[in-house]
């Protein structure tokens, strides 16, 4: 018997919420096969890794393992290396060895996501710590807590304001919610520390914009501002780093700041492996119609950071946001149903329900519905809605009591690292969290 092949390249929000829905249309089929190809066997729920890093939740929270998520669609754990769109073929790297699969496909749908864009600034790529995946966030957690374990020492007094500087790149929803909870982790340790000091800790949050936060407004971009402004954070605007080597990060502005630690947040660029497709792009992403099917190309579908989504609402494009990521994932599925069995596809419409943002302290920022409001309450809705979306109730259980625990318990400051604690200086953390599977996340 023929079987229709259906493969899924990525493990994002995206392509995970793709094959979820193919398990409702198609999975069910003898004559269907759907295989989700994903560098990681969990499902990484990317807004809530700032909480990991800031010692708010345990980093097995928020990952779920696809093979409980999806129990019909087969999972393929690889690195896609190359994609043949003439002879519809997917090349994967797997195993310890790294050896090779060609996988044939009927209909291909494309959820690769993005990587970190360092626009080749001298020393960022190789220094600077990022928050996209778990590792991640654990790195990024423990190279706090080394840093407070060295500043603390007697023979460190020399070096303890660059060990005790941490500066974030990116003044979005990446940067400041990263900021505000590794600020609050940070002064939350110090007395644990007797040798260190409030004036020993210096949090730095560089910007090009006027204003943090600009996707909310300038009123709830000034409110984030003036808090974190009050809980000791120094924010530097209109301003871009420009490069970091020897424990110096240099701006444009020519100023220099003595810090070992860069927090890179400031760029994203569509998965490399883009590019090298025969395929219409623009800015590095895939350009699709409507349908989220891919010109020119039958049977071939793209969705989420990779594609260039038309919005016919507002002339332009949708954003590469996780809220549409889910839904374009939905909405390629049913038309690859529709395709496969016969029916007619449906166009992608879909307007953002709202921006939350959290900024330390339990206080937050909302933009929900057109309706603008801060403080407590957007913190709670922030806290209320991603709990709502991460999948199966077992890790909803586990976030809600981590957060309890939370409110009664001091945080801990222990490094979870496999090997060294790392040690900063100009070298780029690469660490493995505890646990072989958790290390990384993200689409392939």
């Amino acid at each position: 018997m023929h079987r229709t092949r259906i493969l899924i390249l990525g493990g994002g929000f995206g392509g995970v919420y793709a094959a979820f829905e193919m398990e409702k249309h198609l999975a069910r089929r003898p004559d269907v096969e759907v295989t989700l190809i994903t560098r990681d066997n969990f499902f990484l729920f990317t807004p809530m890794l700032h909480e990991v890093a800031a010692g708010d939740l345990e980093l097995s929270t928020i990952v779920n393992p696809l093979r409980k998520l999806l129990r019909r669609v087969n999972t393929f754990v690889g690195t896609v290396e190359a994609i043949d769109l003439d002879a519809r073929v997917v090349q994967v790297s797997h195993g310890f060895d790294g050896h090779t699969h060609d996988l044939p496909y009927d209909q291909l749908v494309l959820a690769l996501g993005s990587s970190t864009n360092f626009f080749g600034l001298p020393g960022v790529e190789r220094c600077a710590l990022t928050v996209k995946s778990l590792a991640d966030a654990v790195a990024l957690r423990n190279r706090l807590i080394a840093h407070l374990e060295e500043a603390s020492s007697e023979c460190a007094a020399g070096a303890r304001h660059p060990l005790m500087t941490f500066v974030v790149a990116g003044g979005g929803f990446a940067g400041v919610e990263t900021l505000g909870g590794i600020n609050d982790f940070a002064r939350d340790a110090l007395r644990f520390f007797p040798n260190l000091r409030e004036d020993h800790l210096r949090m730095v949050l560089v910007t090009p914009d006027a204003l943090i936060l600009p996707e909310l407004g300038p009123k709830l971009g000034a409110y984030a501002q003036r808090k974190l402004a009050a809980r000791g954070v120094e924010i530097i605007t209109g301003v871009r780093v420009r490069g970091v080597e020897h424990d110096l990060v240099t701006l444009s502005d020519g100023r220099a700041i003595k810090a070992s630690t860069l927090v890179w947040t400031a760029g994203t660029c569509p998965n490399p492996l883009v590019a090298s497709l025969p395929m219409q792009t623009r800015n590095g992403r895939i350009t699709v119609d409507e349908y989220l099917a891919v010109p020119g190309r039958p049977g071939v579908w793209a969705l989420g950071d990779c594609a260039l989504v038309p919005d016919r609402r507002t002339g332009g494009f949708h954003p590469p946001t996780a809220q549409h990521a889910l839904r374009e994932g939905r909405t390629v599925a049913r038309n690859v149903a529709a395709s496969v069995l016969g029916g007619t596809p449906r166009p992608f419409r879909f307007s953002t329900l709202g921006q939350l943002a959290t900024i330390g302290r339990r206080t937050g920022v909302a933009n929900v519905f057109g309706i603008r409001f801060s403080g407590f309450l957007a913190w709670w809705l922030w806290r209320t809605i991603y709990l709502s979306k991460l999948p199966r109730l077992e890790k909803k259980v586990r976030v809600a009591l981590d957060w309890t625990l939370d409110l009664c318990f001091a945080k801990d400051f222990a490094c979870t690292a496999s090997g060294p604690a790392p040690a900063g200086r100009g070298v780029r953390v690469e660490i493995a969290a505890p646990g072989r599977a958790l290390a990384g996340a993200g689409a392939s």
